[in-house]
């Protein structure tokens, strides 16, 4: 809860206030970056950052930066053009409460503020936090998730097998939650090339595990617990683990990947512990 509560407060902190110009602009970019959220990319990032001795500032900066990416991959995909969704945390979507144009141009900004950000000059070495600024980049592009979400519009209404159904949610939800990870990583000067690889398996079957319960969620919770509006996926006829599996197996799948990716965290022993409970926690969160 104190993870989550001081990555709102940097949020705040770092988010254009909605008293500078463009007032509607930055209304609407703070309407859609605070007060709610799982703030699990944030988390993840401090999580692992746990495991080293961290530049503090660096850590906080990709915080924030990789939540802002987040948060602008949800205020496009919820506009009519990609899921045409009405709600989102719990209250009216971004195009919903200030019209499309402005959604678009809030999605653009927090893009554009989190690289801003993540490049401030800390103590961290350079060559160190430009490779954060690299990996975010890869992980937001068309090789990370903007080209999964490509692959997930295009293949509505389409059978996918499970490898391919796997390629696409690596890229769309996977990509991300493994630069979370790597970021925090790498926020740790004295974390090695050999313990970011560990991490990484970590994060890779995490990722996984995140979008295979978003899939039993979708079929099993409802609008108000969710935050967002439940069932879109099936009636949009678009590919998931429940429908190529079954609800049953599909959960089981995604418990089998937890157990995977916390085994991937034995080196780091106890100080891992944050990062095992977030793993756990991606199991029998309920939106």
């Amino acid at each position: 809860m104190r993870a989550a509560a001081q990555t709102e407060l940097l949020l705040q902190k770092m988010l254009p206030e909605s008293r500078v110009m463009p007032h509607d602009l930055h209304e609407a970019m703070r309407y859609s970056a605070l007060d709610g959220g799982k703030r699990l990319r944030p988390l993840l990032v401090l999580a692992a950052a746990e495991l080293g001795n961290s530049v503090q500032a660096a850590c906080e900066l990709a915080m924030v930066a990789i939540e802002c990416i987040h948060v602008y991959s949800l205020v496009h995909d919820d506009m009519p053009a990609m899921d045409n969704d009405s709600l989102r945390r719990g209250k009216p979507t971004c195009h919903v409460q200030f019209g499309e144009a402005a959604a678009l141009l809030v999605g653009d900004a927090l893009q554009t503020l989190a690289f801003d950000v993540l490049s401030t000059p800390t103590d961290l070495a350079p060559a160190r936090q430009l490779r954060m600024i690299q990996v975010l980049a890869k992980a937001s592009g068309s090789t990370g998730m903007a080209g999964g979400q490509a692959i997930d519009l295009a293949n509505v209404g389409r059978h996918l097998s499970q490898t391919a159904l796997e390629q696409m949610h690596s890229l769309k939800t996977g990509a991300l939650i493994r630069a979370a990870v790597q970021l925090g990583g790498l926020s740790c000067p004295d974390i090695s090339e050999e313990q970011l690889e560990h991490l990484d398996v970590y994060a890779r079957r995490l990722g996984l595990a995140f979008q295979v319960i978003d899939d039993v969620l979708d079929c099993e919770a409802d609008t108000a617990t969710l935050g967002k509006t439940a069932g879109k996926d099936a009636d949009a006829d678009k590919p998931t683990y429940v429908k190529l599996l079954g609800l049953s197996t599909a959960r089981h799948y995604a418990e089998d990947l937890v157990t995977q990716a916390i085994a991937a965290l034995e080196p780091f022993g106890d100080k891992a512990e944050r990062l095992r409970a977030l793993a756990e926690f991606v199991i029998v969160r309920k939106n």
